[in-house]
């Protein structure tokens, strides 16, 4: 490979690369846990949860895992929305050894079946209301264990005594049957011990993620991705925030953590810094607004599509966004109107990136606060190679010359 002529375009506080540590990724979380035990770790719907309640519950997760005889490598399905069980559930994956499987919980029967016969799946931890879902498959696939949990289980008072009064205004609760392969997520870890665990891996060979994309056809297809990929993309992907503080900030967690962008720059990026994840399980205008202005995010990775959405929310002039400094767009290009006029709301600065789910998934990404090109989707993130190729197969493309 040539040189990389894009590194004299990284700002200075930039390294071309780091050291990455070669060791199970839920270590981030146990040494942000030792750091800062009483920091904020989450937030969902009016409640806390600090980093050592968070590493203690991921560790009776993964000692409930290891109980229902999940072993190293074995596959973990999470199909829950943003909200701690999701953390936890993952956290508590890894720390037992075992592979997580990310799982849309928007996926109908037929796509559930596809990922849990492929994937393997021992296990399954979602939440009741797609419970019925899993059920209408689970005899087509390896799965022994369901874990169930309810958005009740971490509401505080009141709001988790309302909840299933708003929930049957909606429509009939989901109703679910206990028993030997059917456990309350609530009772597992009220039962489970929070003795310390965490499974020694090989880092560039030991998979950590199995997450499934669709690519351009075909049924989806799990990516195998390592516990170093994942750590290095989340080391690279820190650092180009060069001005992020640890212990200090608070990442407004949109973008859906069952999808690799969201994994990596909230979940993975929130936990290695010690940042604050303030969880949002769907996406919608005025309770992200209300949202801003009670807990006051700093960073904001998202689609396009919100910030559109938040420019022309009718009310957006009321509300102060300024305590935004960051935002990383990606899954679709991002126009050029769209980024001036949420940086003059913000005064914070919205860049472009690029990646996929194979790379973890960030591979480009503009400078934040440096020189950068407005519409393209920026530079490589160290220790990434690029080069423009030729529509003809084996022939390089030079960057002086066009390709038709």
């Amino acid at each position: 490979m040539d040189a990389k002529p894009w590194l004299p375009f990284y700002p200075s506080e930039v390294a071309p690369a780091f050291d990455y540590p070669k060791q199970n990724l839920a270590l981030f979380l146990v040494t942000s846990a030792q750091k800062y035990p009483d920091r904020p770790a989450m937030y969902f719907m009016g409640k806390n949860i600090n980093y050592k309640s968070l590493l203690d519950s991921s560790y009776r997760m993964a000692n409930t895992l290891r109980s229902k005889g999940i072993k190293k490598g074995d596959r973990v399905a999470i199909m829950l929305p943003n909200c701690p069980q999701v953390v936890i559930s993952y956290y508590g994956a890894l720390l037992a050894g075992a592979v997580v499987v990310m799982t849309n919980p928007l996926y109908m029967e037929r796509e559930v079946a596809h990922q849990m016969k492929d994937s393997g799946a021992k296990i399954i931890i979602t939440l009741d209301m797609f419970v019925s879902r899993v059920e209408a498959v689970i005899q087509e696939t390896e799965l022994k264990h369901m874990i169930v949990t309810s958005v009740a289980d971490y509401l505080p008072f009141p709001k988790n005594k309302l909840y299933p009064i708003k929930a049957k205004k909606e429509g009939p609760l989901p109703v679910v049957t206990y028993g030997d392969s059917v456990h309350s997520f609530k009772k597992l870890l009220a039962s489970a011990s929070d003795d310390p665990i965490c499974e020694t891996v090989n880092a560039k060979k030991d998979l950590a993620l199995l997450q499934y994309t669709g690519g351009t056809t075909g049924v989806p297809k799990g990516v195998m991705l390592t516990h170093y990929n994942l750590i290095a993309n989340t080391v690279q992907s820190a650092n180009w925030c060069y001005n992020v503080q640890e212990g200090s900030e608070r990442y407004l967690a949109v973008l859906p953590c069952f999808h690799v962008f969201g994994l990596t720059v909230l979940l993975n990026q929130a936990v290695y810094r010690a940042g604050q994840l303030i969880l949002v399980p769907k996406f919608e205008g005025t309770m992200i607004l209300n949202l801003i202005k009670k807990m006051k995010p700093t960073l904001f990775p998202g689609a396009p599509t919100m910030y559109i959405a938040l420019i022309n929310h009718p009310r957006i002039k009321e509300y102060d966004l300024s305590s935004i400094n960051v935002c990383v767009s990606g899954s679709a290009a991002l126009p050029v109107e769209v980024q001036d006029t949420f940086e003059e709301m913000t005064k914070g600065k919205l860049i472009e990136g690029y990646g996929l789910t194979e790379t973890s998934p960030v591979t480009h990404v503009n400078p934040i606060w440096g020189k950068r090109k407005i519409g393209t989707i920026g530079v490589p993130v160290p220790d990434t190679d690029a080069k423009v190729v030729h529509p003809t197969p084996g022939r390089r493309c030079r960057l002086a010359s066009r390709a038709s």
